[in-house]
């Protein structure tokens, strides 16, 4: 066998010596192989391993978290998911390597069930039929046996549309009357971002810490320019759109008879230093499902730039007057 081409020689013409010589030439190749991988087998072990160590500690300190030292642990989480990751990225390197050397799928040691998608998210059926038309063998007609189905999830990039508002004017023909139907409401007054974009903006500048500047060069790839300065407006716009909500946030977490509250150093931008000064973000909490409380819980954020006893007695206050208003309206 030509160990290069993988294509096996011609056997007939050859000794008995020759072919002893050939199976040892064989024999010690496969030999080598195997070493080869049973070192990388045992590399992905002590990878396997580490990585059941590092989730373990994460687990611990996650149940930790709760103290003075709270966001320092939460550093030490977020290093520890890094480290996984990439171990977990190396794992499946090394097993992709293992496959392609061994020639053959590498069966899984701990086979686990495919998770199964989300019923909400919408399905896209593709149907891939085979090109014979008649058996590939006999010519005979073909008819329908079955049908293997499998799911891969896909996701589409973000994609921008613009809504075009038409409103037709319409003229009576007996008078002067001209009839037509109110512009529609928009978020912002006179504004060209729509709810669903706003909402984007936000969420991807609170929940997933994207910087405005950072939105504003992704928007950009997809050919609108949006200025940063714009996004920072219509945030501050947004916010004041949501302020009916957050007073009525706010109201529902004071009103309990118990409210949990915490402060949480926050780095701000201290203007015209070029500095960062640090702030406080403080959380009140509402959540009386260990009592046996049936109402929902909920989470109120208040922001002061320093840590004086004021910021936490104002709400006390509030608390008083949305409990003597809830009375009233009673």
């Amino acid at each position: 066998m030509d160990a290069a081409s993988g294509e096996l020689a011609d056997l007939e013409g050859l000794s008995v010596a020759q072919l002893k010589a050939m199976l040892r030439e064989q024999h010690a190749v496969l030999q080598e192989k195997h070493a080869q991988l049973a070192v990388q087998d045992a590399l992905l072990r002590s990878y396997t391993v580490e990585i059941e160590a590092l989730k373990l500690q994460i687990l611990k300190l996650r149940r930790m978290q709760f103290g003075n030292r709270s966001e320092k642990r939460a550093q030490e989480i977020e290093q520890l998911e890094l480290w996984v990751a990439q171990l977990e990225e190396a794992v499946t390197q090394r097993s992709s390597v293992l496959v392609e050397q061994a020639g053959l799928a590498r069966a899984a040691s701990s086979p686990k069930q495919r998770r199964e998608f989300p019923a909400h998210l919408p399905r896209e059926t593709q149907t891939i039929a085979p090109r014979e038309s008649s058996c590939p063998d006999c010519g005979g007609e073909l008819k329908h046996l079955g049908e293997d189905v499998c799911e891969m999830l896909e996701l589409e990039p973000v994609r921008f549309k613009v809504i075009r508002h038409v409103r037709p004017k319409l003229a009576c023909a007996s008078c002067d009357t001209i009839v037509q139907a109110p512009a529609p409401t928009r978020p912002i007054e006179r504004g060209m971002a729509g709810p669903g974009l706003l909402a984007h903006v936000i969420v991807g500048k609170y929940s997933d810490h994207l910087p405005l500047y950072r939105q504003a060069e992704i928007y950009a790839r997809e050919g609108v320019e949006l200025d940063r300065t714009l996004l920072a407006q219509w945030v501050g716009s947004a916010s004041a759109l949501l302020t009916p909500l957050t007073d009525a946030l706010r109201a529902h977490v004071l009103a309990a008879d118990v409210v949990h509250a915490d402060d949480t150093p926050v780095p701000v931008l201290a203007p015209g230093s070029g500095k960062t000064k640090t702030g406080r973000l403080w959380t009140y909490v509402r959540d009386e499902r260990p009592a046996a409380g049936e109402a929902a819980p909920a989470v109120w954020f208040a922001y002061s730039p320093d840590r004086k006893g004021e910021h936490p007695r104002v709400p006390q206050t509030k608390r008083k007057d949305v409990r003597y208003e809830l009375a009233r309206r009673a």
